[in-house]
């Protein structure tokens, strides 16, 4: 029997506690999962049972939500961050590394954070989610991957500005970043033969050279390596013909080569359904692709569907079937 997806409450004062609820109400019992965070921050759309250990979820009725307490300082005011809460944001997301380490928890799916709440109320130094789950599982390297059931695709680089994208693109980071998703697109989403699609970073592809050289000196070269070692890689190729419906039938992902370049993809074509992915972890960790939306929390307006495709992804990608 698979253990239920931990879910961290992430920011109280976002919209966290009214997607928890929601994604309850629209999943039902078809993706086991329960809530660490605390009771008092629901908005009370629905019932809640407080639960004393992971595997009580699966007695708890489906119109219910299965809550693991966690109690913060102070009550949740919607829109308003307070520092009180920082330190029990990080607690919920380190406590829900620690169920799935233990076999507790199948799988974590985060919701969304405020880092600069973070930072002012905890002295939080990571740049977000990722880079804290990597200190917390003790691995030097992660990948992001954005997926929906239409396109999944890993930025090499993520938050950089494009300025400083050309130095930090280098063949080392590329190959990393290829190796982890190929190898987490056969072991975690059951790809047996993985095909990428590598996108160049200069329009065209350099265009033989003639539009940077880029694709020549450091990508091409990488791509060739990987070849090699029997792995199915097409590319570099030009990223303005990447996307279309036929050329996406041709991979199971794709590399792009900075931030914009992968999201603004999977964000027109599955705006609301995309799902966040961290490669490279000992466990499986999903989150919905977007922020804590102080400007709508409390107004009932949240939209569940990347928070319910977030734990349908984990519940599948942990052997559950959703």
């Amino acid at each position: 029997m698979i253990a239920p997806v931990a879910v961290s409450c992430g920011e109280p004062a976002g919209i966290g506690p009214e997607l928890a609820e929601a994604a309850r109400r629209v999943l039902g019992g078809t993706v086991p999962f329960f809530l660490i965070g605390d009771p008092d921050h629901l908005p009370g759309t629905m019932p809640h049972a407080v639960i004393d250990a992971p595997a009580q979820a699966a007695e708890v009725p489906t119109g219910t939500l299965p809550v693991l307490p966690l109690r913060f300082e102070g009550p949740r005011v919607p829109g308003r961050a307070q520092p009180a809460h920082a330190a029990g944001v990080v607690e919920a997301i380190t406590r829900g590394v620690a169920e799935v380490r233990a076999g507790r928890a199948s799988a974590l799916c985060t919701l969304p954070i405020h880092k600069q709440a973070l930072a002012e109320g905890a002295g939080f130094t990571f740049p977000g989610h990722t880079e804290f789950l990597a200190d917390l599982a003790g691995v030097d390297e992660v990948v992001m991957m954005l997926a929906s059931d239409q396109l999944r695709v890993v930025p090499a680089t993520i938050h950089v500005a494009l300025r400083d994208v050309f130095a930090a693109l280098t063949p080392e980071r590329l190959e990393k970043r290829i190796r982890i998703t190929h190898d987490a697109l056969r072991t975690q989403f059951r790809v047996a033969e993985p095909r990428l699609a590598v996108a160049g970073l200069n329009p065209h592809a350099g265009e033989g050279g003639r539009m940077g050289r880029e694709e020549i000196e450091i990508i091409g070269p990488v791509l060739d390596r990987l070849r090699a070692d029997g792995m199915d890689i097409a590319g570099p190729l030009s990223a303005d013909t990447m996307f279309h419906a036929a050329a996406r039938a041709r991979y199971d992902a794709a590399i792009a080569m900075y931030h914009d370049q992968a999201l603004i993809p999977i964000k027109t074509l599955d705006f609301d359904r995309g799902v966040n992915v961290t490669l490279g972890l000992p466990f499986v960790r999903t989150s919905p692709d977007h922020g804590t939306a102080f400007d709508i929390a409390g107004t009932g307006r949240a939209n569940p569907s990347s928070t319910v495709e977030a734990l349908r992804m984990a519940w599948r990608m942990a052997g559950g079937e959703a």
